[in-house]
């Protein structure tokens, strides 16, 4: 349990990002996308020295999952993921996207034990909807903050497994939840205030 509260803040400590670019006038939001494609580099070397190199630090036996051990870690995972969201949506999309994966995920592993199944519990998967949806609507209309929550939910909910390759929700939930959000304010009639 130990291990998983602190991959938990660990991904927690992400929203670092989204919020610098909110709290701050001086951060801009090309500031956040180069900081995220710095980090994607920095994780691109780290996971090549660990699975090419063969150089494992004890910190990745803390913190990744025994499925990670030979494949893309999951911290690599959420670092493209949010990258990607924050090269191909605007802020007002991508950063509800990025709290979606930085806050609604680790709500919902703690809650759902953090083991590794196909499907999360009904309970677990209506309190990451409200998370997320809620984490949404000071962004986006109410209609795409929902359908937002609704995409990052099933990412977070539902893990495919592909040739034996878990699809990690850190990298489903942001981009489900961006492109749900685009959608629906591109497309969707605007609700009245």
């Amino acid at each position: 349990m130990r291990d998983e509260i602190a991959r938990r803040l660990v991904h927690a400590s992400g929203t670092a990002v989204p919020l610098a670019f909110l709290l701050f006038e001086e951060v801009t939001w090309r500031h956040i996308q180069l900081l995220l494609v710095g980090g994607l580099v920095v994780a691109f070397v780290l996971e090549v020295v660990r699975l090419v190199v063969g150089l494992d630090w004890r910190i990745y036996e803390k913190l990744t999952r025994e499925y990670e051990q030979d494949n893309l870690a999951g911290y690599f995972l959420a670092v493209f993921g949010m990258t990607v969201v924050a090269l191909v949506f605007e802020w007002r999309i991508a950063v509800p996207a990025l709290l979606m994966l930085t806050i609604a995920d680790p709500v919902s592993g703690l809650l759902g034990s953090g083991e590794l199944r196909t499907a999360k519990d009904v309970s677990v998967l209506l309190v990451t909807f409200a998370v997320a949806t809620l984490l949404a609507v000071p962004f986006v209309p109410p209609v795409a903050a929902v359908l937002g929550g609704a995409a990052a939910t099933v990412a977070d909910g539902i893990k495919p497994v592909i040739r034996g390759y878990v699809i990690d929700d850190n990298l489903t939930i942001p981009v489900a939840g961006a492109l749900a959000m685009f959608l629906a304010v591109q497309y969707l009639p605007a609700s009245p205030v």
